[in-house]
């Protein structure tokens, strides 16, 4: 097999892997924020036996990973059934697109089957020739291969090694422990980014509630203005009516007194030719 064309199958594996537990992820928090806090209530629920799915999908996920992401992470296998993957995503995708699925072991039945077939496989065939490309693991082939003197302690030796090849209960246990702590804090993590994301939210209703007082605002000034505008049209109009009423009595007060002069300047010849005639 061409070496580039191994190595773009199993990293599309792996990534496939990866891909398929985060969209069980995501449908499982899609389920969980859609039934009730109780659980009386929850099993009356329409989503209970989506949720009862979802449960066993995750089991299963968290066995496989247990038995094959031991050796992906050391680089010394991808994961191998894409079978179980494309499975996976076919029981997740009748979750999401079914309203009342069938019962969890009816619908997940093809799953149980090849994912135990292929950990059963990979613990029988293939796990003990990747123990021998572990680091360490010359030794303790050699160790194995030699004769062992009788006595108890070539059977102590014998049971040590057997037991650090095969993971015993506390090494589960404390992998169990791990991945309960992981789980506290990434809802820890969850929690507090959904309370940033309320206050996010609760500043950007502030911010639209400034922005919508300040539109009221410029419109309570622009009328302001108008009304200005029509105040001091107004006291143009006012203004200007005043001086030209002052203008008009202005003239009129001249003109008796021109008329004055002028009957003044006619009764002056007359009274010259009385003079004129009495002397």
């Amino acid at each position: 097999v061409c070496k580039r064309m191994d190595l773009v199958c199993q990293r599309m594996l792996n990534q496939g892997f990866l891909k398929v537990e985060r969209y069980h992820n995501l449908c499982q928090k899609q389920v969980k924020a859609q039934l009730p806090r109780r659980e009386s209530e929850r099993r009356n629920h329409s989503l209970a036996r989506h949720a009862d799915i979802l449960a066993a999908v995750e089991t299963r996920l968290s066995l496989l990973n247990m038995t094959f992401m031991k050796y992906v992470d050391s680089n010394l296998c991808c994961f191998i059934p894409g079978k179980v993957i494309d499975e996976i995503y076919r029981v997740l995708r009748y979750v999401n697109s079914t309203r009342a699925p069938q019962r969890a072991h009816e619908v997940l039945q093809e799953l149980r089957d090849i994912s135990s077939m292929a950990m059963e496989y990979f613990d029988e065939k293939i796990v003990p020739i990747l123990k021998r490309k572990m680091p360490g693991s010359d030794v303790s082939g050699r160790l194995i291969g030699t004769a062992p003197v009788p006595g108890p302690s070539a059977a102590l030796t014998t049971m040590q090694l057997f037991s650090k090849q095969n993971p015993s209960r506390q090494e589960v246990t404390k992998l169990q422990q791990q991945v309960k702590a992981n789980g506290t804090g990434l809802t820890a993590l969850k929690r507090e980014i959904s309370e940033l994301r309320i206050k996010v939210q609760e500043q950007q209703k502030q911010v639209q509630d400034q922005d919508q007082k300040l539109l009221e605002q410029a419109q309570i000034i622009g009328e302001q203005n108008a009304r200005l505008a029509e105040l001091e049209r107004k006291l143009r109009e006012v203004m200007e009516s005043t001086v030209g009423n002052s203008s008009g009595s202005g003239s009129n007060e001249q003109s008796p007194r021109k008329r004055r002069k002028v009957v003044e300047s006619t009764d002056c010849p007359r009274k010259s030719k009385r003079l004129r005639n009495r002397k």
